[in-house]
């Protein structure tokens, strides 16, 4: 095979990134921006966090401001999270940098509960790559722990959901790459998800071997299947 036609062929495996708590430490970020949304509309802070932590936005409104307009409130929660991005405190999570530039290139792609524009408002503060495949809330009608995201993520990688790995730190996004029929990995969490595939509890830990598995050729994968 000719070196451009082996350039043509694309990664055997495939690893799909959460983004908040995964990539980027945000938390502390999406406190505060919470707790700003909550004293607007008076609000207890840690009540409404506890809520956000498990649901998308109109359906932590629905829970903990029922009388207000949703649209209203998510205008109001947008515009704080987008100066956030512009001013906020965040940083990468250690090994992040170092793994997002030797994966392979297109052998990677980005599943996010948030925004494009926010991804990239971070990832360019931080000085992460983007890849050229980002799913993000608008892209998709369902977010997670629907499988929707996910199997996006795959379709626009040209991947199939058996050959990838989803890299997450939130149980809405441990279901949601699970339903995706994909091997799910959970990181920067000091105990694992009970029906994750792996656990680590930092990113770091996990940079060798999610490099790893992108990084294992078709040969290998086909010398491993049984003969018939």
């Amino acid at each position: 095979m000719s070196n451009a036609a082996a350039s043509t062929v694309p990664p055997a495996r495939y690893v799909l990134f959460d983004v908040d708590g995964t990539l980027i430490d945000a938390v502390a970020g999406q406190r505060r921006v919470w707790a700003t949304w909550a004293a607007r509309y008076g609000l207890d802070p840690d009540a409404v966090h506890a809520v956000a932590l498990r649901t998308r936005p109109m359906e932590t409104f629905a829970a903990v401001a029922p009388d207000q307009d949703p649209h209203a409130c998510l205008a109001a929660l947008h515009e704080l999270e987008d100066e956030d991005v512009r001013s906020g405190t965040y940083a990468a999570f250690d090994g992040a940098a170092e793994l997002l530039t030797a994966l392979p290139p297109g052998s990677w792609a980005l599943v996010t509960s948030n925004y494009e524009h926010r991804v990239r408002g971070r990832f360019d503060r931080t000085g992460l790559p983007v890849p050229p495949v980002l799913v993000d809330a608008a892209a998709v009608s369902q977010g997670k722990p629907s499988p929707v995201p996910y199997l996006r993520g795959a379709a626009l990688l040209s991947a199939d959901p058996a050959h990838c790995l989803v890299v997450e730190d939130a149980p809405s996004g441990v279901r949601s790459g699970l339903r995706a029929g994909m091997t799910v990995w959970t990181v920067n969490t000091p105990a694992a998800h009970p029906e994750a595939h792996g656990h680590f509890p930092t990113l770091r830990e996990a940079v060798p071997e999610i490099l790893a598995f992108a990084t294992a050729s078709a040969s290998a994968s086909a010398a491993a299947a049984p003969t018939t």
